[in-house]
């Protein structure tokens, strides 16, 4: 089973022309969900509220094959994320959110992945952290996808020192461009995702490029993909596709067991873990809303 920790809530999608719409994400839920239909066993630590809101990340998470670990807020509400499209299908973001989560105890599982505001907003963050702290002394792989938001950081000096120290207590470490640039404007992404791989535990680092797709970097040398063209809807959710993308594939290559055969290190092995990523955030990018394919949907050969 893999586990993930962070934020659940309901992103209100509100397009060019004013239309809006409401269904459940999150980064970790999405990721949580996105294993799930790609047929990998997942739970989900989190909050919701005791509101109708509530009820349907809940129903959308558990609906979706994952398992939801759902500790109530203190308010009451679910917490919203409200997504403002613009003519491309690009979002930006306007939250309204609690992220208290108490002490959880890390329970068996094959990894871990923490991500986004969870790792970010106290005092939910402390949590979290504890979790990784918890997996770290059991050697369990650990994932981490920055998924930064502008609008939560206040100190681009502590985010960065965050995200640093963070990053090299995990295994794998996702960001995109965009958060490397505000974490460090006017520096090349990919001098910041070379000194992520100095961390004491990182193996793997992606960088997503947005349509520009991502590359991979490794001990053995950095590798890129690039998506097939794509007709774009929104891009809500992409990211989170192409992390449970990920997790998903080197389950399928049973790379979280100990001892097991670890992390793709051949370049052919780890483009081939980028395709497989990238198209499966194409698929989502396709759709409206963090709606990531089921593994029937994918191509034959997936991923090929």
């Amino acid at each position: 089973m893999i586990l993930v920790a962070g934020e659940a809530l309901v992103d209100v999608v509100v397009d060019s022309d004013g239309d809006s719409s409401e269904t459940p994400g999150g980064s970790p839920l999405n990721v949580a969900v996105g294993l799930a239909r790609l047929e990998v066993p997942a739970t989900l630590i989190s909050q919701v509220g005791h509101d109708e809101r509530g009820g349907v990340v809940v129903q959308h998470v558990t609906g979706s094959g994952a398992e939801i670990v759902a500790v109530p807020t203190s308010s009451g509400r679910t917490s919203v994320a409200t997504a403002h499209l613009n003519q491309s299908g690009a979002a930006s973001y306007d939250f309204d959110l609690e992220w208290s989560l108490p002490r959880q105890e890390l329970p068996p599982c094959h990894a871990l992945h923490v991500g986004s505001l969870g790792t970010l907003l106290e005092p939910g963050r402390d949590s979290v952290l504890d979790l990784v702290e918890q997996a770290c002394a059991r050697d369990t792989f650990v994932s981490f996808d920055a998924n930064l938001r502008e609008t939560f950081v206040d100190d681009r000096d502590v985010a960065r020192r965050q995200v640093v120290d963070l990053a090299a207590r995990c295994t794998l470490v996702k960001l995109s461009d965009e958060d490397a640039d505000l974490l460090d404007p006017g520096s090349d992404p990919d001098d910041f995702a070379r000194a992520l791989l100095r961390g004491e535990r990182t193996r793997l680092v992606l960088l997503t490029r947005g349509s520009d797709g991502a590359t991979a970097f490794t001990p053995e040398g950095e590798f890129g993909a690039r998506p097939r063209q794509t007709e774009v809807v929104d891009t809500v959710g992409a990211g989170d596709a192409f992390m449970a993308a990920t997790l998903a594939q080197l389950w399928d290559l049973d790379a979280f067991r100990r001892p097991g055969p670890g992390l793709p290190a051949e370049g052919a092995d780890v483009e081939r873990l980028l395709r497989g990523a990238i198209e499966v955030a194409a698929i989502t990018c396709e759709r409206r809303g963090a709606n990531p394919p089921r593994r029937q949907e994918l191509p034959p050969g997936w991923p090929a």
